[in-house]
């Protein structure tokens, strides 16, 4: 237990430091002091371990002191625009809309003279172009100070930003691209890698597995759409997608495995060559704060495990607390590092009780310990995840503990994907699929309890008082039910879990049959329900937000995708939802014009997919998502056709889809020629038509109109998110639609639908007649020619 002790002095010096400047004159020669008392006392213990405490305690403090507490870039702040050039010096960070970059600043251009610099600052961009990591970039905007919490108990973005050594924010500067090349070899190599393995992914699983496994396996959780990400956090399972202490001792326990059974236990090869590869994974993983504590804790636990020594869980876990928190102080304040050294600590001390509790009951040793573990880390985080996030989740022990066992299947087969995709991506998507059954057992598992009622507490931010309360009463309740009894019967919970992995290759032979039989029976039966069934068209207009996205499917299975929307998340996830899991193609993109809420969906989709052609206006346009879409349209040879009214596409069956605009010589001098000049188009297949009117404005339709074209349709798509610049009286009139879809995000910034608009579409159709993406979801048609169905999400 010194070891412990130890580490508990130097964090709670660090946590000193923090509160109160110590002079450097003042703490080394006491620091000397204690030492030497300890030196000359040693035979009384007491004022042994007090010395040292007492000087790693100041260390501690010590350490603090030499933080930085800013950079040379912070004089700038305010100062009107400024001129950096900078590296990208980590991983940038994509959202739905923007791109987060940490520029590390080389120089700086003040009055007409390049001047060198350094510092960090956070510079928030659009999402394309897309940089890398190590390209420098020539940055033209203003710094700005991050901003302060609004009230007592908001979260303090400046403090967690100044954590990060960031000091400064850019939003939406200029930014010029210079050359690439400017970071570490090994990380340029690494980050290109775990990319590579990202797109070998995407290309394989679609979503919302692809981004689940991104984030189990890689780390990355900028491709998880929203809706799914509140999925897992309201279920109480967020810590899945988060590679932590479980992850790590899932591939350690894989990895021991397999290297005992090949090397043997005479030598320790088989450790060696299991805590390379477990740190191989971390550097994978992208080497997060989060994965190295947990590389850390797994390292120290498998040592531990090694010279015989399992009952040392404890100290190798305060241990490595204070190892990592001596190489950056300020993670001690960062709530992922204290949310995985409550879970952990609760695991460690809890788990051995709940499973003395749970033999009792004569279950499978299997289901205990699951239940034990996940129990454990709940009770542990609880008060933090209250305290930080607001809420508490009600059903997260059962739903962790039904995600649990799909885990190491997730982990193995993710990373296989990623793997082999490298180099035989045919045979990649063939693991893709088995992957895509666990990983949709996990979604679903998820989704499943986020849906219940009351799933979540909203409790608006547990006082920091009540959460030391809570802690002080579990630290005294646990030493007074257990006393060292607790401690002793940790080695033997872990030498349990450990007999448990070890036996896996024994048992596994006897499975190498039957088990592959049942998941190529559970594929088939699967494929076999969601298969889409002939002789019907469908059309999806996809919940994408404040945006357009519209998929059709024709009787005969070919795909057509209007637009985007404005999130490559949100668009890839609705495809996923739409699409068999083992379809990677679509044959027809249309994108209607170049605005952001129509095109970067469709840049994802255009890496994401196998697409056979394009269907774009030719409109000239300046965008950065339109100049990325024609890029990748010009990289991967997909061929493009420009819109012009008049065209028709035969789908089969009776199905036709006919464009009526843009026309041949582009509109000039309308109130927006961009979205006049969209495509328009309009499907039929007998009785039943669908006229999909893109943003179009009033002087579009009315153009449409002067055309004498047949424009009657049984369901419209009302143009430009229910804009009042749109949807007239007339142009209602000559539609006579039956039914209405409007796509329009909920609580978006510009208040669609308009009232006016619908007031005019109620006066023409019952209220319930009209769906509205922003409360109905995504809403699919289905006909035959004769009927239609209609079927909402929500």
């Amino acid at each position: 237990m010194a070891l412990v002790y130890l580490s508990i002095a130097f964090v709670v010096g660090i946590y000193f430091g923090s509160r109160l400047d110590v002079p450097l004159a003042v703490v080394l020669p006491l620091i000397f002091g204690f030492l030497l008392i300890a030196l000359l006392r040693r035979k009384e213990r007491f004022l042994l371990w007090g010395g040292l405490c007492l000087a790693i305690f100041l260390c501690g403090a010590l350490r603090f002191q030499a933080v930085p507490t800013g950079d040379e870039l912070q004089p700038y702040i305010g100062q009107g625009t400024v001129e950096i050039a900078g590296v990208v010096a980590e991983e940038p960070e994509p959202r739905n809309s923007s791109t987060n970059l940490r520029l590390s600043a080389r120089e700086i251009n003040v009055d007409g003279e390049w001047r060198e610099v350094s510092g960090s600052a956070l510079v928030r961009s659009t999402r394309f172009p897309i940089y890398h990591y190590g390209d420098m970039l020539q940055v033209t905007g203003e710094l700005e100070e991050p901003e302060e919490p609004r009230w007592p108990g908001d979260f303090d973005y400046r403090a967690y930003l100044a954590r990060e050594g960031i000091y400064s924010i850019i939003y939406y500067p200029e930014v010029e691209f210079v050359e690439g090349g400017h970071g570490t070899t090994p990380l340029q190599q690494l980050y290109d890698f775990r990319s590579r393995m990202s797109e070998s992914m995407e290309d394989s699983l679609s979503e919302p597995q692809s981004s689940v496994a991104q984030a189990v396996v890689l780390g990355i959780r900028s491709d998880i759409s929203p809706s799914v990400y509140e999925d897992f956090r309201n279920s109480g399972t967020a810590h899945i997608l988060a590679i932590s202490g479980l992850h790590m001792a899932i591939i350690a326990g894989i990895l021991l495995s397999v290297s005992v059974s090949l090397f043997g236990r005479q030598r320790p090869t088989y450790f060696l060559v299991t805590l390379c590869a477990l740190w191989a994974y971390g550097l994978l993983a992208g080497m997060s704060p989060s994965v190295m504590r947990a590389a850390i804790m797994v390292s120290l636990f498998l040592f531990a495990t090694y010279v015989g020594r399992q009952r040392s869980v404890m100290t190798a876990l305060a241990f490595a607390a204070a190892v990592m928190v001596a190489i950056n102080p300020q993670i001690l304040w960062q709530v992922s590092f204290q949310l995985s050294f409550a879970a952990v600590t609760g695991i460690v001390l809890l788990t051995p009780i709940f499973q003395g509790w749970g033999a009792r009951t004569r279950a499978p040793n299997i289901v205990v310990d699951s239940f034990s573990v996940t129990m454990a880390a709940i009770l542990a985080t609880l008060p933090l995840i209250a305290h930080y996030f607001g809420y508490v989740s009600l059903v997260g022990l059962p739903a962790t503990f039904l995600v649990l066992p799909a885990l190491p299947a997730v982990i193995v087969l993710s990373a296989l994907v990623g793997l082999v995709g490298l180099f035989a991506q045919a045979v990649a998507q063939v693991i893709g699929w088995v992957a895509w059954l666990f990983l949709g057992y996990m979604t679903g598992v998820v989704g499943l309890f986020a849906a219940l009622p009351y799933s979540s507490w909203e409790v608006g931010g547990m006082d920091a008082h009540l959460v030391w309360l809570y802690y002080g009463l579990f630290l005294a309740a646990l030493w007074l039910g257990t006393r060292r009894r607790v401690f002793s019967d940790i080695g033997a919970a872990a030498k349990r879990v450990g007999g448990w992995l070890g036996s896996i290759p024994r048992r596994l032979p006897a499975r190498l049959v039957i088990f592959p039989l049942l998941i190529i029976a559970i594929l088939v039966w699967t494929a076999a329900i969601i298969a889409p069934s002939g002789g019907k068209l469908s059309v999806s207009i996809l919940d994408v937000g404040q945006g357009d996205a519209i998929l059709i499917t024709t009787s005969s299975n070919q795909r057509i995708l209007v637009d985007g929307g404005p999130s490559p998340e949100q668009v890839t996830h609705e495809l996923g939802e739409e699409i068999p899991f083992w379809e990677r193609s679509i044959d027809l993109v249309v994108l209607t014009h170049a605005h952001d809420d129509h095109v970067t969906g469709l840049v994802e989709v255009l890496r994401r997919y196998h697409v056979g052609e394009v269907l774009e206006p030719c409109f000239p346009d300046e965008s950065l998502a339109y100049k990325e879409w024609l890029g990748l349209i010009e990289d991967k040879g997909i061929e493009c056709t420009c819109a012009q009214a008049g065209q028709q596409i035969d789908l089969g069956d009776g199905a036709i889809m006919e464009v009526l605009n843009p026309p041949r010589e582009f509109l000039e001098d309308t109130d927006s020629d961009i979205d006049n000049n969209g495509v328009v188009l309009r499907l039929s297949m007998g009785e039943v038509s669908f006229l999909l009117t893109a943003d179009l404005y009033a002087d579009g339709e009315r153009y449409l109109l002067d055309q004498g074209l047949e424009l009657r349709s049984t369901v419209l798509k009302v143009a430009h998110h229910g804009s009042a610049t749109s949807t007239t009286s007339t142009f209602l009139a000559a539609v006579a639609p039956q039914v209405t879809v409007v796509s329009a995000g909920a609580d978006n910034p510009f208040d669609h639908p308009k009232d006016e608009v619908m007031d005019r579409l109620e006066e023409r159709l019952d209220e319930n007649y009209i769906y509205l993406t922003s409360e109905d979801g995504t809403i699919t048609f289905t006909t035959d020619g004769e009927r239609l169905w209609v079927e909402t999400e929500e």
